[in-house]
């Protein structure tokens, strides 16, 4: 079975904040309050919103990759990045709801790349019809995606989503090995030494 990103599959906010003060969110575990539906990020986005974005929306803005995967470091990029704790990261391995919505998030970011997901029974993850078009985004030298996927590697292993982020992987290694017949090839293998690394918890 084929998992692709489709808009209908946006998950519904957990609770209704009433008259959606944008104030209101928790302090003190913003990542679970945005992955349950029911807080927002630091310019007041819900999950939902973002990930019925356009891919040229996903493109164009930089302070909501942070969100979707987020990690224990401070961003270089965003200095209003959440930062995981050890609660958040418990929370998210015993609330397969919280997991179930950062995989949502998975998929958007696959459909974005021009992949896509099977499950066969695991999770696979291959190219999709839109790689040709999709990939010319991203598959460029020194290519800021590049650090977007580092970057969604390791939030989905910190969090409990290990066989997502080895099948992305797996799928990434494909792409770089035919790149070896490029010449230069679009990814270096620096870029690809810090993918392996977020993969396979070596960072």
């Amino acid at each position: 079975m084929t998992s692709t990103w489709t808009p209908t599959r946006l998950p519904l906010r957990s609770f209704s904040l009433g008259s959606e003060n944008k104030n209101s969110v928790s302090a003190t575990n913003k990542v679970s309050d945005f992955y349950a539906g029911a807080g927002f990020d630091h310019r007041g986005r819900y999950l939902e919103e973002i990930l019925a974005w356009s891919d040229d929306e996903l493109e164009r803005v930089h302070d909501y990759i942070q969100w979707l995967f987020p990690l224990s470091e401070p961003s270089g990029f965003n200095v209003n990045a959440p930062l995981l704790d050890d609660r958040t990261i418990r929370e998210f391995r015993s609330r397969p709801e919280l997991r179930r919505n950062m995989r949502l998030s998975f998929l958007r970011m696959l459909a974005f790349y021009g992949l896509e997901m099977i499950e066969s029974p695991g999770p696979l993850v291959r190219p999709s019809p839109r790689f040709a078009q999709r990939s010319g985004n991203w598959l460029t030298k020194s290519n800021h995606n590049h650090l977007r996927i580092t970057r969604i590697l390791r939030s989905l292993r910190t969090l409990g989503l290990e066989a997502e982020a080895s099948a992305l992987f797996n799928c990434l290694n494909g792409i770089y090995n035919a790149e070896g017949a490029n010449d230069p090839p679009r990814i270096s293998d620096e870029t690809f030494g810090f993918w392996k690394s977020a993969a396979l918890g070596d960072s």
